[in-house]
């Protein structure tokens, strides 16, 4: 299956979320747990400092894979499962596989899985439309 560009825009913010090992470590660590975690349990749980953490987690955030929710003065970090559930299969495609697992409908739906508003166009080339001369 060929990717088409809007599909590899959006898949390719996922890889750079990615593209950090203490990002990885991060999202594992949060899907392993099973339940949301605040800030403070992710340095004890890595060992790094705590704007870092906030920062990596920003960044998560931004691309789908964690979800934020307010608890009083600190936040609860949770992984995306919806998000989860088509990564491996958009990385399956970018290799040029078809994806073992159907992508579910999710907030991290790539658009060429979402319902179109108006039919695609026919590939090839369109006619010229006429223009009205004016007088």
């Amino acid at each position: 299956m060929v990717v088409e560009r809007a599909s590899a825009e959006v898949w390719a913010g996922w890889f750079r979320a990615l593209g950090d090992a203490t990002r990885v470590l991060l999202l594992n660590r949060l899907a392993v747990a099973g339940e949301p975690m605040t800030v403070g349990e992710l340095v004890e749980v890595l060992d790094v400092g705590q704007s870092t953490v906030s920062h990596h987690l920003r960044i998560l955030a931004e691309s789908g894979f964690v979800l934020s929710e307010p608890q009083g003065a600190s936040n609860l970090y949770r992984v995306n499962e919806r998000c989860l559930e088509c990564f491996p299969s958009a990385a399956e495609l970018v290799i040029g596989q078809l994806p073992r697992y159907p992508m579910a409908t999710s907030a991290c739906i790539p658009p060429w899985l979402e319902p179109a508003d108006e039919p695609a166009p026919r590939p090839g080339r369109q006619p010229r439309r006429r223009q009205r001369s004016q007088r």
